[in-house]
């Protein structure tokens, strides 16, 4: 009877474990609903939160025609549909200033100084943090 309370007990034990370390290595998911933002946001993601605070610049211009091919794509998407009226206006200008902060990122990626593209790369971050805040808001579906 003993052994039988230890074993249980170690397969629950164990069972916790495997479940805490499956959703500690999982890799970060977010869906903005605009397969464009995802797509970016995919890339811009792990380089925000792994290389950038290693200072490892070397990863970042590794990556960088990579997101500005995304970034470029999230230009031509233009405002997405359903987007509030209120922040149509908004949206056109920060787009611009997306589109802008892609090519100084470019341009810093391919010959800037690493405090250069620090500056650079923190624009674009920004610029897109900005979009996705304006982004239109998904309606959220139960399985129920």
């Amino acid at each position: 009877m003993k052994l039988r309370i230890v074993f249980a007990a170690s397969l629950s034990v164990t069972f916790i474990f495997l479940v805490v370390l499956s959703a500690t290595s999982a890799p970060f998911q977010h869906s903005f609903g605009v397969k464009e933002y995802d797509d970016f946001h995919a890339v811009l993601h792990p380089l925000q939160h792994e290389a950038f605070p290693r200072n490892d610049f070397a990863t970042i211009r590794a990556r960088s025609k990579e997101l500005i091919g995304l970034g470029d794509a999230i230009v031509k998407l233009g405002v997405p549909r359903n987007t509030k009226a209120e922040h149509v206006e908004a949206f056109k200008k920060e787009l611009k200033e997306f589109s802008q902060a892609l090519v100084k990122f470019g341009v810093d990626a391919e010959s800037g100084t690493d405090a250069e593209l620090k500056t650079s790369y923190s624009a674009v971050h920004e610029s897109f943090e900005e979009l996705a805040g304006m982004l239109p808001v998904r309606k959220k579906h139960s399985d129920g």
